[in-house]
């Protein structure tokens, strides 16, 4: 397609041939992954309007947090640099390395606006920490049980951002004090903390979903907020809220399975191409979503009636008829 896009830009004057599969491997090893990485950093930023629905709770922007992993080319560097799951059968080890990955994105649009990738032996907690410095004052930052620890919790509220974060059903949260709209004020301890008293405050909000087709038919769901103030943000409103979390599962699924189409595994076989080929989908992924969030917002929708797939493949066709040049140089040449 880019191909077709060169000589279209040359008026089909100039004939231009595809690069072959070894010479696109050499030019990517040149390259390396650094600039795929810098690329992403310069240009994921928020996209989301004050017009933009879905993309806002009262005075703050909604943001996530959450990992996925991705299957990489069975090679002796990948699995010495990433590892690979343990498994049931066989061998006892799955059929493939993998590189987590975790991500911080916008939840009205979807897009990845920073991320952090590592070797399937560290945990999504770790890696997590290195997303703190995309979060700041007027962001509300969403995510699951698996995140919460509290040395995480501390450098994420010292951002200035608020939380919303769910945490395990077992936790000892003591009640200190009962607020009307049904949550209550407690506080957090650091495990080294025996004695209990350098508690950190934290409001309380708890509640479940019943659902009769899983077993059990309740799912009894605790949320820690650093919002202390209920009239700031009730919890009738925030149980609701804490549903937009799974906006970042639709990113995610985007990325690995509409946006790579049948290719289970990354192509890649060394992991600085692996480093690479992530980031390269991840500037894709974000040009994407940039391309439909401009449409919704000029149309008046919500970015998330539209078709993801649909809109990559309108991209993939104009790839070869719209090329999208430098700009020319307009200095004169002798």
């Amino acid at each position: 397609m880019l191909v077709e896009g060169l000589s279209w830009g040359s008026g089909w004057r100039q004939p231009w041939s595809v690069p072959t599969k070894g010479a696109l491997s050499q030019a990517r090893l040149r390259l390396g992954s650094e600039p795929l990485r810098a690329l992403f950093e310069a240009v994921a930023r928020p996209l989301a309007q004050p017009r933009t629905e879905g993309a806002f709770y009262r005075e703050w922007r909604l943001v996530s947090i959450d990992g996925t992993c991705l299957d990489l080319a069975d090679t002796p560097a990948n699995e010495a640099e990433f590892g690979r799951p343990g498994s049931g059968r066989g061998l006892g080890v799955g059929a493939f390395p993998q590189v987590r990955l975790v991500g911080l994105g916008e939840c009205g649009t979807h897009a990845l606006l920073k991320v952090a990738t590592g070797s399937y032996r560290i945990g999504e907690q770790t890696l997590a920490a290195g997303l703190l410095e995309g979060l700041g004052p007027g962001l509300l930052c969403l995510a699951d049980r698996l995140f919460y620890g509290f040395d995480l919790w501390q450098k994420a509220s010292a951002t200035g951002a608020e939380l919303v974060w769910r945490t395990k059903s077992n936790h000892r949260l003591p009640v200190l004090e009962r607020l009307p709209d049904g949550s209550y004020l407690s506080e957090l301890h650091a495990s080294s903390d025996r004695k209990r008293q350098h508690g950190v405050p934290v409001r309380v909000v708890e509640y479940t979903l019943g659902d009769p087709a899983r077993t059990p038919a309740e799912t009894r769901y605790r949320l820690l907020t650093t919002i202390l103030d209920p009239e700031r943000a009730p919890a009738q409103e925030l149980a609701p809220l804490y549903a937009q979390r799974w906006e970042f599962e639709g990113a995610l699924d985007e990325l690995k399975v509409h946006q790579r189409g049948p290719r289970v595994v990354l192509r890649s076989k060394t992991p600085d191409g692996v480093i690479q080929e992530v980031y390269g989908h991840l500037c894709v992924h974000y040009a994407i979503r940039w391309l439909m969030h401009t449409v919704a917002l000029s149309a008046g929708h919500d970015p998330d009636r539209l078709s993801f797939t649909r809109t990559l493949r309108v991209a993939r066709r104009t790839t070869g008829s719209h090329p999208g040049f430098s700009p020319q140089d307009t200095r004169r040449r002798p």
